[in-house]
């Protein structure tokens, strides 16, 4: 994994986990691509990976380009208050 993946979030930001043109899936942030796969598992779990570990958000999309998914690795400024 490529260091220095910091950013700060913001809409649209963080790592998409995207279908390529041709067959595959990629991984990008900020517009450059981070990582390719071959199987959308496998490109789900790095991509869960570089959100992780820049702290931000991970986009999840369906092999035609919709938004299926959206987790969050960021440091939430304002936590859910659940009693605990």
């Amino acid at each position: 994994m490529r260091q220095n993946l910091w950013i700060h979030m913001r809409r649209g930001g963080g790592v998409h986990t995207l279908p390529t043109k041709g067959a595959g899936w990629i991984n990008e942030m900020s517009g450059k691509v981070l990582s390719r796969h071959r199987t959308k598992a496998d490109a789900v779990m790095a991509g869960r990976s570089y959100a992780r570990l820049a702290h931000v958000e991970h986009t999840i999309h369906t092999s035609d380009g919709v938004m299926a998914e959206k987790n969050s690795y960021a440091d939430d400024p304002r936590p859910p208050k659940d009693g605990w």
